[in-house]
C-alpha cells in the first residue's frame, strides 16, 4: 500500500509545482552530508578559528580603549579647571568673620591701616552659592562633581544635586544577581588588567582619594580605577584657587558604564560584522569542500569498488577538466585503473595461453604412455620412447620461458633504471654470437653510424633485459639464414631515439604474420620441426622494448626484382628503438 501511494504521488502533476521545495530538500541533504566529512570538518574549522582568534583579539580593543580613556581624562580635566575657576569666583568674604592681630596692630606704622583686602584673608565656598554653578555646569556632562574642603570633607556631591531634583541614581550597595556578578567578572577581568579598585570613602575622608590629595597640594591628577561591577571609573582632581589661595578641590568621575557603553558598542558592532563574515566563510568553507572532499568522495568510492570489482570493469570519474590537484589524482587513478585492468587482462590471456600450449604436450604424453603397453615390438617402443622424450623436452622449454615471462614485470618494476652503453653492450653480444653460433655456421658484424666520432649511443634501462632483447633478435636471424651467410647489426642514432637494426639474408616473413609473430606463443617455422621453439622469444623481447618506452616492429627488406618485374625479399628486418640519453 505504501509504495502504491507513493507512485500515485509521483504521478501527480501537482508535485512539479514543489519543485523548491525539492530543491531546498536537496541542499540541506548535501549539506548536511558534507557536515560528516571530516575534510570538511577540517576547513570549516581551521577558517573559524583563524576568524575568531581575529575578532577576539579585535574585542580586547586595548588601544582603543586606553585612547578612550585618555581622551576622557583630558577633557575632565579642562572641564574641571572651568568648573574650578568659576567657583573660585563664586566664594565670598566673611567680613564678620575677620579675626584682629593685636601684634601686627603694635607693628602698624604712622599713617597705615589694618584695613583692606589681601591674601591673609579667608573666601570659603558656600555650598548655597556654588550649588547652582556646579548643577549648570555638571548637568549637561552627566559626570559625577564633589568639592572638598582643605580638610578633604565633602562640601558638596552633584548626586545630593541630583536627589534633590528627582533624578533617579544607579544604586550603590544592592548586591547584584548571578547573572549580573557573572557579567561583572568578565568585564572585570576584561578591563581591570593592572588598575586599581574604587571605593567610595566617607565624606569625611576624601584625602583617601591620591587625586583630591594632590589637588589640595596644589596639583591636578587624574586616575583610572574600576569599581566592583568591573566598569572604568575616570576621575580627576584640581585645586579651587581664588587669590592664589587653595580653598578646596574639585573631583570630578565618570559614570560607571559611560566609557564601557562606547567599548560595548564598538563591541557589538565587530560581532554582528563576525558574524556576517562567519555565516559568509562557513558558505565558502563547504563550497570550497565541496569541490574537494565530494570528488575525493567519489574517486575513493570508485577505487573501492574496483578493489571489489567480480564482473564488471568499473570507472573512475573523470575530473582532469578541473587542472588542479583533483584533476591530476583523478588522471592518475584513471591511467592507473586502466593499467591494472590492462595486466589483469594481460594475466587471464597469459593464463589461457600457458594452459593452452601446455596441454598440447601432455596430451601427446599422455597418448604414448597409455599407447606404451600396447606396443608389440621393440621398434613400436623406441618411437613412443621418442615421443615421450620429445614432448618432455617441449614442456621443460615451455615451463622456463613461460617462467622468464612471468617474472620479468616484476623485475623490471624492482630494479632501478641506469645508463647503458650500446656500443659496448652490442659489442659483447655480437662478440658471443659469433664464438658461440648456437648451432649455426652464420657470422654476425656489427656497425655503429653516428655523425660524429664522439656520438654517443647511450640509453636509459636493464643490461641484462636489453641484451635479452638483442640477443633473440640474432638467434632468430642465425636461426633463418643459410650457413656461411652473414647477420648484420647496425646501430645509429636517430634525433632523441637509438636505433637497432639486424638484417638477415633468409625468407623474410610471410605478410600476414609480420604483425603475429610478436604474439605470445606464435611461431611459424616450417624448417624445423614441431615442438622446437616455444614461441616466447619475440613476445618477451616486445614487452622489454615496451618497458624501456620504444618500439620494436619486423618488415622484409626489399630484393631485386625477377624476371617478371616481381619484387623479391632479400631477408628480413627487426628494428628496435629506444630513447636516446
Amino acid at each position: 500500500m505504501a509504495s502504491r501511494g507513493a507512485s500515485d504521488h509521483e504521478d501527480k502533476p501537482v508535485a512539479k509545482g514543489w519543485g523548491p521545495l525539492n530543491w531546498l530538500k536537496r541542499a540541506g541533504q548535501f549539506f548536511f552530508a558534507l557536515s560528516f566529512s571530516s575534510l570538511t570538518r577540517r576547513i570549516v574549522s581551521l577558517n573559524l578559528a583563524g576568524l575568531v582568534a581575529l575578532v577576539a583579539s579585535i574585542l580586547y580593543l586595548s588601544q582603543f580603549r586606553a585612547g578612550l580613556i585618555d581622551a576622557r581624562a583630558q577633557s575632565l580635566l579642562v572641564q574641571a579647571e572651568i568648573i574650578a575657576g568659576a567657583i573660585g569666583a563664586s566664594a565670598t568674604v566673611q567680613t564678620n568673620a575677620i579675626t584682629v592681630d593685636p601684634e601686627r596692630l603694635l607693628d602698624l606704622k604712622l599713617g597705615e591701616s589694618y584695613g583692606g583686602v589681601d591674601d591673609s584673608l579667608d573666601f570659603p565656598i558656600n555650598p548655597e552659592r556654588v550649588a547652582p554653578v556646579l548643577s549648570t555646569l555638571i548637568s549637561p556632562t552627566k559626570t559625577r562633581a564633589r568639592i572638598f574642603d582643605p580638610n578633604g570633607t565633602v562640601l558638596l556631591d552633584s548626586r545630593d544635586l541630583d536627589i534633590v531634583r528627582g533624578i533617579p541614581l544607579p544604586p550603590l550597595s544592592d548586591k547584584p544577581g548571578l547573572v549580573e556578578r557573572g557579567m561583572a567578572a568578565v568585564r572585570t577581568w576584561l578591563n581591570r588588567g593592572d588598575l586599581p579598585l574604587y571605593r567610595e570613602l566617607g565624606r569625611e575622608n576624601g584625602n583617601g582619594y591620591a587625586e583630591v590629595a594632590d589637588a589640595l597640594q596644589g596639583q591636578k591628577r587624574s586616575m583610572v580605577r574600576v569599581n566592583s561591577r568591573g566598569e572604568v571609573i575616570v576621575s580627576v582632581a584640581v585645586p579651587v584657587l581664588r587669590s592664589r589661595a587653595i580653598h578646596g578641590a574639585l573631583m570630578l568621575s565618570t559614570q560607571g558604564d559611560e566609557i564601557d557603553q562606547m567599548v560595548t558598542a564598538e563591541r557589538l558592532a565587530i560581532l554582528k560584522v563576525g558574524g556576517v563574515a562567519a555565516a559568509v566563510m562557513i558558505m565558502l568553507s563547504l563550497l570550497l569542500a565541496s569541490t574537494i572532499a565530494g570528488p575525493v568522495r567519489r574517486l575513493a568510492d570508485s577505487a573501492e569498488r574496483v578493489r571489489r570489482r567480480i564482473k564488471t570493469r568499473v570507472e573512475i570519474p573523470d575530473f582532469t577538466r578541473r587542472r588542479d590537484e583533483i584533476g591530476h589524482l583523478s588522471g592518475a587513478l584513471r591511467d592507473m585503473t586502466n593499467a591494472l585492468y590492462k595486466r589483469i587482462e594481460a594475466i587471464e590471456m597469459f593464463a589461457a595461453d600457458v594452459a593452452h600450449e601446455l596441454k598440447n604436450p601432455l596430451t601427446s604424453l599422455r597418448s604414448a604412455v597409455e599407447t606404451m603397453p600396447l606396443a608389440r615390438n621393440e621398434n613400436s617402443r623406441a618411437r613412443l620412447l621418442e615421443v615421450i622424450e620429445h614432448d618432455v623436452k617441449r614442456l621443460d622449454r615451455l615451463i622456463s620461458d613461460i617462467s622468464d615471462a612471468s617474472r620479468l614485470d616484476a623485475e623490471l618494476q624492482r630494479q632501478d633504471a641506469v645508463p647503458v652503453d650500446l656500443k659496448r653492450l652490442l659489442g659483447t653480444l655480437v662478440a658471443v654470437a659469433n664464438e658461440t653460433k648456437l648451432g649455426h655456421d652464420v657470422a654476425v658484424e656489427a656497425r655503429f653510424e653516428g655523425r660524429s666520432p664522439t656520438d654517443t649511443f647511450s640509453v636509459t634501462g636493464h643490461d641484462s633485459r636489453l641484451g635479452q632483447v638483442v640477443s633473440n633478435l640474432l638467434s632468430n636471424a642465425q636461426s633463418f639464414s643459410e650457413a656461411g651467410s652473414k647477420v648484420r647489426l647496425t646501430c645509429r642514432r636517430i634525433r632523441g631515439e637509438i636505433e637497432i637494426v639486424v638484417d638477415d639474408d633468409g625468407p623474410g616473413i610471410r605478410d600476414d604474420a609480420l604483425e603475429r609473430i610478436f604474439e605470445r606463443f606464435y611461431t611459424d617455422r616450417p624448417h624445423q620441426g614441431f615442438g622446437q621453439n616455444s614461441g616466447l622469444g619475440l613476445s618477451i623481447s616486445k614487452q622489454i622494448v615496451d618497458a624501456h618506452g620504444g618500439r620494436i616492429w619486423a618488415e622484409n627488406r626489399a630484393g631485386p626484382a625477377d624476371e617478371d618485374g616481381t619484387p623479391t625479399v632479400a631477408g628480413a628486418r627487426f628494428v628496435v628503438r629506444l630513447p636516446a640519453l
